[in-house]
Formats: structure tokens, sequence, C-alpha cells
């Protein structure tokens, strides 16, 4: 099976779509596909036109994590070969982290491993009602990459998040959405509209303050009360001098719908 390409980028308009597309081995990580994946981050970075990422996966899951088969096949190489993929994965998550740009995981099949920390980076989580969660590096022998300790606590608590990543138990969909992994369940074939009319939405707001908001909020745990009104207070006043501020305001005062150009 060819891997010709690992990583597929639309940026057709206001939407960035990244797709892993390594569907005979369930999108599973290897050192081609994360370098197109950290490619693929950096020029929607560098892009003026786009206000919202959806990321999914072709096939029959979202991204099983790393290939395993690939760290076994290296034998006394493996620790180069993982340091070859985990660097650039960090870098890749460092930028898909701090876009302006709301980022929607689009979540099928297995979400495992790393697979989980890129859902866990996301902004917004949609998953079908056939997804399946487990962080998995126990199973392998090792600990979790890709943020996955610094995320999971924080989205579910201390205690359940020790217990996810120290048992690698696998949960269904439902179990994800009662404990805060995921925003919504649907069925599996109403997930591509769900995840499309979820980023229309989001491509026709404020972009430039929905990163002053992810800042805000994921900041928000390593500061004081006093440092966070601070920040708050500053985002708030970088806001106002954008074209969307003045647009909202005006729209409120003469009571219509805004229209934000992301600016």
């Amino acid at each position: 099976m060819s891997d010709a390409d690992p990583v597929r980028l639309d940026l057709d308009g206001p939407v960035a779509r990244i797709r892993f597309n390594r569907p005979h081995v369930l999108n599973a990580i290897n050192e081609p596909a994360i370098l197109a994946f950290k490619a693929a981050v950096e020029r929607i970075a560098a892009s003026q036109g786009v206000r919202v990422v959806i990321l999914s996966g072709e096939g029959k899951g979202f991204l099983a994590g790393g290939d395993v088969g690939r760290f076994h096949e290296a034998g006394d190489q493996a620790a180069e070969v993982v340091a070859s993929i985990i660097g650039p994965f960090h870098s890749a998550l460092r930028t898909l982290t701090t876009l302006d740009q709301p980022v929607i995981a689009a979540l099928h099949g297995a979400v495992a491993g790393a697979g989980l920390s890129m859902a866990l980076a996301a902004d917004l989580a949609i998953a079908a009602d056939d997804a399946k969660f487990t962080l998995a590096y126990t199973k392998i022998g090792t600990s979790p990459d890709g943020g996955a300790s610094w995320a999971l606590p924080r989205v579910v608590g201390l205690r359940k998040a020790m217990e996810l990543a120290l048992l690698s138990d696998v949960i269904g969909a439902e179990e994800a959405l009662r404990i805060g992994l995921v925003n919504a369940v649907v069925p599996a074939d109403a997930l591509s509209p769900k995840v499309e009319d979820l980023a229309a939405r989001l491509a026709q707001g404020p972009t430039r303050a929905f990163g002053r908001v992810k800042a805000l909020l994921r900041g928000a745990f390593e500061r004081s009360l006093p440092d966070q009104l601070q920040a708050e207070q500053e985002a708030f006043l970088s806001c106002v001098g954008t074209s969307d501020f003045k647009e909202g305001t005006a729209a409120f005062v003469h009571k219509r719908p805004a229209r934000f150009e992301g600016k």
C-alpha cells in the first residue's frame, strides 16, 4: 500500500481540512506522515484566508497512534525513530494550538494513542457513535506524548486521567462525552455534516477574538486570578483594535446580524 500522500491538506476557502491518509494502518503515524502533518499546519499558519481547521481521518478510524510496527521493525534504533517522529509532532502541535482559527476534530473509529493526543489538542471534538478511545501508551510499555499528559487532566480531572493513562482501557463515544473528552456524539453518517455545519458557523465568526479566547482558556491553569484578569484586559483591548470589533458593536447598536471578516 502506497504512502505517497500520508496527509492531505485542502486549503480551498475559509475552511482548512487536514485528513490523515494511511487507512491501511488506521492512519498510524510514521516519519513521512508526521512531516506532512507539520508542513500542513505550517501552511495553514501562513495562510491569510483560513478561518477554521478540521482534522479527520480516512478509512475506518481517525488515527490509531504511532506506527508500532515501524517502532518494532527499528529494533535497537527505535529511540532514534521515535525521536524523529515526536520532535516534528510536538512542533506541529505547538503551532496548531496557538492558531487564532478554531480547530475541530472529527472523530470516528479508532482514536488511540497519538490520535487521542491529537483530539485533545483540538479546540472542539465531535465523535461518531462508533468512535473508540484509548490512550494506549502503557499497552506498549511507554508514556504519553503529543501533550496528552498536559491536556487530559485539564479536560477530565486528575483522577480520571490517571485511570485512562495507567489502564489504557478502551471507552466508547458516549462515555467520552460523559467525561468531557468530546463535545457531541452523532450517528456515524451524520459526522461529516455536523462538523461541516460547525465549521461554517465558526468560519463566519470573529477569528482574532477566537484566538484571544483560546489563548486565555489554555493559559488559565498557569495563572493566578490577578494575572488572568490582566491577561483578559490585554486581550480585550487588542480585540478593540480589530475590524470585527467595530463591526460587532455596530451590528449590536443597529440591531442587525454581524458580518465578521476575521480581521
